[in-house]
């Protein structure tokens, strides 16, 4: 199915559950609460549905040492209240149950360009997607007494971990969700609740001794199995920090202009990916079209039209203009340097300063191969 804009008719006319005869199947004594809810997850689209019992995070003590390592860089809000982040009965008291969900996104192969995005930034923001599917589930429950709140990785949860516990897969050691039939290409999302839910088992960990994800970082952001040093990592680097990028990391980017799926790609369980029906994932082609050059001098409105929707919007037109630098910095020519040259005598000084270190290594790059 696809994912409306959330607005509220939309979702009330989308909702496949809307019509759904609650006491009949509350009345079946063979269909469970926990097999209703799978059977409503399915229905809105869901690729798979567990459930874990609420309590104390597994990993919570690993948790507050990373952010005792200031691990999390500039992420001030992962430090805020992290009783609430580790225990949900914290956050929804008298919750039970944690409803746990995957969602496909993979859209299959890059389009050929001079730069690369992470594959969940190709199209629509997934957070309006998954947020109607949740508030049409939300609804099912209620009508049972249950009290709810859901996220998609918006709230203070530590949704990997129970997760884990309900045997919707089990987190990789580059910290990244895996799951036996989508590999690590799926949004997780998860309803908080006060209904006492029959939970699933575990799936285990089948990472085995692969440590390829680890072998394949390119800025070493994994520094052990299970632990991402976010200030290392290219995610946070063009996405998170809103600042300069440390030059040590700038020329291990590469061609990427948003996001990294380096970890997700050498996965060997990408082996089962299949393409999300999900047409909201797919590539854009209005943004698939640019040049790293083009984006580097786009104006406001035009940024604002072509990404109108899409995850890439909310770092705004300055840090995409900094991450087109750092990409024409380790793949432009001689033909980048005039549009390079005008944004490093613009007027924002964080584009400026990224303008002048990729104009610096276009430049040593010619002369190193004798055309300058």
């Amino acid at each position: 199915m696809s994912c409306p804009r959330p607005n509220r008719a939309a979702t009330e006319v989308s909702n496949p559950l809307a019509n759904r005869n609650l006491q009949v199947l509350m009345l079946s004594a063979t269909v469970t609460l926990a097999t209703t809810i799978k059977q409503a997850a399915t229905e809105l689209g869901f690729d798979d549905c567990r459930i874990a019992t609420a309590g104390r995070a597994t990993h919570a003590a690993a948790f507050e040492s990373w952010l005792d390592d200031g691990c999390h860089g500039s992420m001030a809000w992962l430090e805020r209240n992290p009783h609430r982040r580790t225990d949900p009965r914290e956050v929804l008291p008298g919750c039970r149950s944690i409803v746990t969900l995957a969602l496909n996104y993979f859209p299959g192969p890059h389009p050929p360009t001079g730069w690369r995005i992470a594959r969940y930034a190709w199209n629509e923001d997934y957070h309006d997607c998954l947020e109607s599917k949740l508030k049409a589930l939300h609804e099912l429950m209620k009508g049972w007494g249950g009290e709810q709140r859901y996220y998609v990785d918006t709230g203070p949860v530590l949704e990997r971990d129970f997760a884990t516990d309900a045997g919707l897969g089990w987190n990789g050691k580059s910290t990244v969700q895996i799951h036996r039939r989508l590999g690590p290409w799926f949004f997780l999302a998860e309803l908080l609740t006060t209904l006492e839910i029959e939970p699933d088992a575990p799936f285990g960990d089948h990472c085995g001794k692969c440590t390829r994800c680890l072998d394949a970082c390119p800025t070493g952001a994994i520094t052990q199995p299970h632990r991402v040093d976010a200030r290392r990592c290219i995610s946070y680097l063009t996405i998170e920090n809103k600042g300069p990028i440390p030059e040590v990391y700038r020329r291990a980017i590469g061609n990427r202009l948003y996001g990294c799926d380096e970890c997700l790609e050498v996965c060997p369980w990408n082996r089962f990916a299949q393409v999300s029906r999900e047409a909201t994932f797919h590539a854009r082609e209005a943004i698939f079209n640019l040049t790293a050059r083009e984006i580097l001098q786009l104006a406001q409105e035009d940024f604002s039209r072509i990404f109108k929707g899409s995850p890439i919007k909310r770092i705004k037109l300055s840090r995409l203009r900094r991450n087109a630098c750092v990409v024409l910095g380790n793949t432009g020519s001689a033909e980048d340097l005039p549009a390079l040259d005008q944004a490093a005598h613009g007027e924002d000084a964080l584009v400026a300063e990224h303008a002048h270190w990729a104009i610096a290594e276009i430049q040593r790059r010619l002369e190193a191969s004798g055309k300058l």
